[in-house]
């Protein structure tokens, strides 16, 4: 599966854009709704915001990289550091909550990587204070990142990496399909993020993200909370106006 894994997916951990997880302001989430599930932004008071805070609550990313000696992730390590890790850690079933209730999620097996990537982001409990942060009716919910300082500090502390893409499992994005978001601009192995994923709504599927993003699990329960999800009201950037935050556990 990994034969297709090339240096370009390590070459491309510097690059940053649109398809994963946003790291500056919701105003460039607007672009191309419909044709790609961008990487979450924020805009540069709130960098800034961060950067001054960061130093403040430094503290809390001790707690985060005591959880795993191994952050941060080099690319070079990235593969067998998950391989490994998924060998140790075999779950594939979680939970994730919020104010409209919970839905369950089950991981694919034949997306090694993407799914270690996961079971570890929950483990070391990196989704606490994320949110829904992205919201594009009949089309995606995308979760994984938010605005608050504590965030940022614990992508910095887990690594700044990318997961090379795992498209040869072929799994296509129909209704329900839980994918991998990630960076756009000159990302030419289609690697994903680490952090962001999104849910598609579309009934039709949307089709014209396979072979693009990596379908690593599916909705397996209540997907009529993903729908209310997608109710809620939001700004230009697609960003709710109030916030979507979630917990997500591990089930088995």
């Amino acid at each position: 599966m990994f034969k297709r894994v090339s240096v370009i997916a390590i070459l491309v951990v510097s690059i940053f854009a649109s398809c994963e997880d946003k790291k500056t302001s919701k105003e460039n989430n607007s672009e191309n709704t419909s044709k790609a599930v961008k990487n979450s932004t924020k805009n540069e008071d709130s960098v800034k915001s961060e950067v001054d805070s960061a130093k403040i609550k430094k503290e809390q990313a001790k707690a985060l990289t005591e959880k795993d000696t191994a952050f941060p992730i080099p690319q070079e390590k990235l593969i067998p550091f998950l391989m490994e890790y998924g060998k140790k850690n075999p779950e594939n079933k979680v939970r994730i909550t919020t104010s409209f209730g919970s839905f369950e999620v089950t991981l694919y097996r034949d997306t090694p990587l993407h799914r270690a990537n996961f079971i570890m982001l929950i483990k070391n409990d990196y989704f606490d204070n994320t949110y829904f942060h992205r919201v594009a009716p009949n089309f995606v919910i995308q979760g994984g990142n938010s605005d608050n300082a504590s965030t940022n500090i614990k992508r910095h502390d887990i690594g700044d990496y990318l997961i090379p893409n795992e498209l040869d499992a072929g799994h296509r994005h129909v209704r329900g399909a839980f994918s991998a978001a990630k960076y756009a601009e000159q990302n030419t192995s289609k690697a994903s993020s680490p952090f962001e994923f999104f849910v598609v709504l579309n009934p039709n599927g949307a089709h014209h993200l396979d072979d693009e993003h990596t379908v690593y699990g599916y909705v397996s329960k209540g997907m009529d909370v993903v729908d209310e999800i997608s109710k809620v009201k939001t700004g230009q950037s697609e960003w709710p106006i109030d916030n979507i935050e979630m917990q997500v556990e591990i089930i088995e």
